[in-house]
Order: C-alpha cells, then structure tokens, then sequence
C-alpha cells in the first residue's frame, strides 16, 4: 500500500533536518504550507524556542487568498520580527517542499527584507 504526499513529504523533511540545525546566532526559518495558508518561524533547536514567527493568518493577510503575493508578504513580515530579535542569518528549512511557487517566493521575499540565507 503507498502512502499519502503528506507521508512523502514527511520523510522528505526527516531526510533535510538529519543535516540542518538551528542555533540561537543562526536559527532555522521553517515553513510550513497548507492548502489555505502560509507559516514561517525562526527556530532555535539549541534552546527549543521559537523566536520569531509570521502566518498568513495574520489580521492582516487573512482573508486574502494564498498566493506567491502573499507569501511573498508573510516572507516580509517574518524578516521584519527576526529583526527586532536581532537575526540576520538564517538556516533555510523548506520544510520537506519542492522551492517553488509560494515556498519560493517567502524565501526571496525575506532575502529582500535582510534576511541571509
């Protein structure tokens, strides 16, 4: 019996995070995307802490639709707040998706706000 695409995407993601690591100097951006919305964090996987983190679920963006604009915007929005804990350089984790379409566009629109990765 095959399994799901969230199984697949679930082994996908164990195999990236043998390797990747967050540290307090460098914290892990992870995103995840369902099919309605958009998350990104900063994560310190030396503490177990979340430092910083954006959704599309925000007041803001939530009843725009999902798309690269929005992304693109929690992206910005996420950069903004890992400024204000004085983060500048990141661990992308795509979180076991292809870096593409929305995952793709929240990564180079965090690029933008100062964000290095």
């Amino acid at each position: 019996m095959r399994g799901s695409r969230e199984d697949a995407r679930r082994r996908r993601h164990a195999r990236v995070r043998k390797t990747l690591y967050g540290t307090g100097d460098r914290p892990r951006l992870v995103v995840f995307r369902s099919n309605r919305y958009i998350y990104a964090q900063l994560i310190d996987d030396d503490a177990g802490r979340t430092l910083a983190a954006a959704s599309s679920q925000e007041k803001t963006l939530r009843d725009k639709s999902l798309t690269r604009d929005t992304a693109a915007k929690v992206g910005t929005l996420l950069a903004e707040r890992a400024g204000k804990v004085d983060v500048t350089d990141v661990v992308f984790d795509r979180g076991g998706y292809a870096f593409h379409g929305r995952v793709k566009a929240l990564a180079d629109a965090a690029r933008e706000a100062g964000l290095k990765f």
